[in-house]
């Protein structure tokens, strides 16, 4: 299939998909035109890709981390070391610091959001000396 292709059926750019090439992430055949051809195995590589970016890694990481996932038949490829073992465990403590850290967060907009809700059921609209409409504020309220 051609860039745009891969583009569609994988979500990402065509600039993103060459940015993936110059980082040695994904590869592709040429035409005798010149025209860029990858394989069906490229949509599921693309996307393994966008879901490593998305945990936070960078291109120079997933690089190498990409040939030692499993393959498609599902054996692990022969590529991985103790080191870069130790450095996907220390990331994977990091965004567990992370979550941990967005849970916390969330926690306390909660606890603002009923409060809030709470004081605008209790109180008279100080514009209009109304009572407030029953149940949680809304954008329209």
């Amino acid at each position: 299939m051609r860039i745009g292709e891969l583009a569609r059926r994988s979500g990402v750019s065509e600039r993103s998909l060459r940015y993936y090439e110059q980082q040695g992430l994904l590869s592709a055949e040429r035409t005798p035109g010149g025209h860029r051809a990858y394989g069906e195995w490229a949509v599921d590589r693309v996307v393994r890709i966008q879901t490593l970016y998305a945990a936070g890694l960078n291109s120079r990481t997933i690089a190498r981390l990409l040939p030692c996932m499993r393959d498609a038949d599902g054996g692990p490829n022969e590529r991985a070391d103790g080191k870069l073992v130790e450095e996907l465990l220390a990331e994977r403590a990091r965004i567990d610091r992370v979550m941990a850290d967005l849970a916390r967060s969330r926690e306390v907009l909660d606890e603002a959001i009923d409060t809030a809700a709470t004081g605008l059921r209790s109180h008279p609209d100080p514009t209009t000396g109304r009572p407030p409409h029953p149940g949680p504020a809304t954008a329209t309220d």
